[in-house]
């Protein structure tokens, strides 16, 4: 048996499960975006129409679709920096001289990655309670007037990105503390005898060497910001004033509450087409500031 034989043999399983739970699924979807399936569908698949590109025509002259992207743009753009930074600068504590306990500390920091989503978001809303909630009452202590976190259209969706920063970080760091570990102490005493300060060190040997990392974390991070659905359902129910409705959870109330599944298909692949051009994107820019 030829190498490429046994290579296709060896891959088979992986590829026929990609295709049973992957393609498959993907392809009945799109064909359902072409059609008007919905609850007259459901009871009798002779109501079926296939209807073309009706469904996206009439997405994109939605305004709560437009304002759902809105809400999915301003998340992903304002969240993901934000997580990333976190987490690098975690690892880079963690992965110091100067912390102590780092076994400790590493657990945890990853503990909230390990956590029921729906169980921490809701101990969230109660931390952000207007009236009982344990941060306003800090707040109070310090002679700050209580904010209404969640029932501000204002102050909601940046609270849900707090949280959602606090609760995925861990698991960048972990890939940072990884990646950070396979960079040579040579290069920072080398760095160092040239008379490089701490920041200089980590501006051209942490950062360069960290390149192909960062650019993973960013479009891992960027797919999971992009799928935002849980934190709003559970903490606001995409209100106040429809100011976090995500894409997902515009999506989520056309396909299980209105039952209109086949606009639900056309805004997951609409998202689908979103989420490939921005990784695209991630991915010219790291080829362009990659060093030679």
């Amino acid at each position: 048996m030829t190498p490429a034989r046994a290579g296709i043999l060896l891959a088979a399983p992986a590829l026929g499960a990609i295709a049973v739970f992957f393609v498959i699924p993907v392809a009945v979807a799109l064909a359902l975006s072409l059609t008007d399936f919905d609850i007259y569908a459901l009871a009798d698949i002779a109501n079926l129409r296939f209807i073309g590109l009706r469904n996206y025509f009439e997405l994109l002259s939605t305004p709560l679709f437009w304002r759902a992207l809105g809400n999915t743009l301003y998340f992903t753009g304002l969240g993901v920096p934000l997580s990333i930074a976190a987490s690098l600068g975690a690892a880079l504590l963690l992965s110091s001289r100067l912390a102590r306990a780092r076994g400790l500390l590493r657990t945890a920091l990853f503990a909230p990655v390990v956590t029921t989503l729906v169980a921490v978001a809701i101990i969230w809303r109660y931390l952000l309670h207007t009236r009982y909630g344990l941060i306003n009452y800090g707040l109070g202590r310090l002679g700050i007037a209580p904010i209404d976190w969640l029932g501000d259209p204002r102050t909601a969706m940046p609270a849900i990105i707090i949280f959602t920063i606090w609760k995925s970080f861990g698991y960048n760091m972990v890939i940072f503390l990884a990646a950070l570990q396979t960079i040579p102490e040579t290069l920072y005493e080398a760095a160092s005898l040239d008379g490089a300060g701490a920041w200089a060190r980590f501006r051209h040997v942490t950062l360069p060497m960290l390149g192909p990392t960062l650019l993973l974390v960013s479009i891992l991070t960027m797919a999971g910001f992009f799928q935002l659905f849980a934190e709003p359902y559970v903490m606001t129910q995409g209100g106040p004033a429809q100011s976090t409705v995500s894409v997902l959870y515009f999506m989520y109330e056309q396909g299980f509450k209105w039952w209109n599944l086949g606009m639900a298909s056309a805004v997951a692949f609409v998202l689908f087409l979103m989420m490939f051009a921005v990784t695209l994107l991630q991915m010219a820019i790291a080829r362009k500031v990659a060093p030679p």
